[in-house]
């Protein structure tokens, strides 16, 4: 159940994060449709249980020189391999966008995380 509230979640911030740099910087992300930011979340969740860990494993280097910083472009080049598994319904215009892009996502995760499942799980 909580694999479909985090794909539901991601699935928004996506589509948030989307109307935000339509509005900022035109055609530099785009997603088609809710449909389409659903697979996109799908996909993502994917890269980041098989992909994700062994790019954390081959530049853990980087990633504890720059205390942690490195894993945002780390969450950049899993959201171009999404870029490049969707086709053209999800557009990430260059890595400078999927920089800002997956620093926009851990964010709005963070704050969802924050402000929504903590209290709710404090509940239980």
């Amino acid at each position: 159940m909580r694999w479909i509230i985090s794909i539901i979640s991601n699935s928004i911030v996506l589509i948030v994060i989307a109307g935000i740099f339509k509005i900022l910087v035109p055609s530099s992300f785009y997603i088609e449709n809710v449909t389409t930011a659903i697979a996109a979340s799908i996909v993502l969740a994917l890269l980041n249980a098989f992909i994700k860990p062994l790019l954390i494993v081959v530049t853990l280097p980087i990633t504890v020189v720059t205390f942690g910083l490195f894993l945002i472009v780390i969450n950049a080049i899993t959201l171009k391999i999404a870029d490049s598994l969707l086709g053209a319904s999800f557009d990430i215009k260059g890595f400078g966008t999927a920089v800002a892009v997956a620093a926009c996502i851990s964010v709005l995760n963070m704050l969802i995380d924050k402000v929504i499942v903590e209290p709710l799980s404090r509940k239980d």
